[in-house]
């Protein structure tokens, strides 16, 4: 027997990792290696890419930035692995450890790979601003959803202000108990210690449970949040 007429399930946002029971779950590190680059510039960008390699920028921490090269291989792989831009990294610079956190990257929109990447220098204890997906769990469990409510989801990102040792892969939203014409505000998702959002003036919403009269409603408010973040 199926779900209920309107039941939804978003499994792009859930995960099974055991740490999403805590709320918060914690990217592993990883290490890339890097050799730097003497020329920059469009002609030696392209020289780069048919080599294998993409080129890159360190920048930060009150030091001059530093172009390097990567494996294009390697960081692609990170990419698509997930948790890419929330994940501090080490970058080993012709044998100098570079603690860095991804801040940019961009992809060729025709063939999907990696044409350059932007990474921010962190030392211990330093405070970063970084965008943090939201997911969602056990949908099964919400009433509202059982009785063909619809979640609307008003903020698939929230930014916060954390330290670069303690970002969350994702923040998540329990749904276990909420009814059709339930909030989901920023108060009640755990965060990590020490983190705050961005948006300081307001607690803002990141999902309604709507029935289907408040559709159209959950719809416009999702439409403002995208646009004020």
């Amino acid at each position: 027997m199926g779900p209920p007429r309107g039941f939804k399930f978003f499994r792009p946002w859930r995960t099974n990792s055991p740490n999403n029971q805590k709320g918060l779950s914690m990217s592993q590190t990883y290490e890339l290696k890097a050799e730097t680059r003497e020329r920059v510039g469009k002609g030696s960008s392209r020289e780069l890419r048919r080599n294998g390699l993409i080129p890159a920028v360190i920048y930060g921490d009150k030091q001059a930035p530093l172009s390097i090269a990567l494996s294009t291989k390697e960081v692609t792989m990170k990419i698509h692995a997930g948790g890419f831009m929330t994940t501090v990294a080490t970058i080993d610079v012709n044998g100098e450890k570079i603690r860095v956190l991804p801040k940019d990257y961009q992809l060729d929109p025709v063939r999907d790979f990696t044409m350059h990447v932007d990474f921010l220098r962190v030392s211990k204890g330093s405070q970063v601003s970084v965008q943090v997906p939201v997911h969602f769990e056990n949908e099964e469990k919400s009433p509202g959803l059982k009785q063909g409510g619809t979640l609307n989801i008003v903020r698939h990102e929230v930014e916060l202000n954390v330290s670069a040792d303690n970002i969350p892969e994702f923040l998540s939203v329990d749904l276990s108990g909420l009814k059709i014409g339930d909030t989901v505000h920023i108060s009640n998702v755990k965060l990590p210690a020490g983190a705050t959002p961005v948006i300081a003036d307001r607690d803002f919403t990141i999902a309604t449970i709507a029935g289907r009269a408040q559709e159209v409603e959950a719809e416009e408010e999702a439409a403002e949040g995208e646009a004020e973040a």
